[in-house]
């Protein structure tokens, strides 16, 4: 089992979703994250101040799933949330132990 974390452009996160649901992926979580990487920030003028906005608004979203929907997931994100412009965001993938559904402890990919 594998955890895929992406974080990507706020705007992306309903196309991201519909596409993974599309796969056949039905659980995600959803964090709204603040970050910078190569863009840096930017600048923007407030009542005639210029400031300079060094994190930028991003949405990371984490996705468990089976071995062998990994390469399809990262697949569906870099599609989706590819705008080809700078800041699009970054695809995370870590292995996962162990999983465990509180409500009925089912363990494993079956908790998934």
């Amino acid at each position: 089992m594998k955890l895929i974390s992406a974080v990507v452009k706020p705007f992306k996160l309903d196309d991201v979703r519909e596409a993974l649901s599309a796969i056949g992926i039905n659980g995600m979580t959803i964090t709204e994250v603040k970050g910078f990487g190569r863009q840096k920030g930017h600048t923007e003028l407030y009542r005639g101040a210029e400031y300079v906005v060094d994190f930028l608004p991003k949405v990371k979203i984490d996705v468990a799933v089976a071995d062998d929907l990994v390469e399809h997931v990262i697949e569906a994100i870099t599609k989706t949330a590819n705008s080809g412009k700078i800041g699009d965001g970054k695809i995370f993938v870590t292995s996962l132990e162990q999983v465990i559904r509180i409500r009925t402890g089912e363990s494993g990919e079956s908790a998934i």
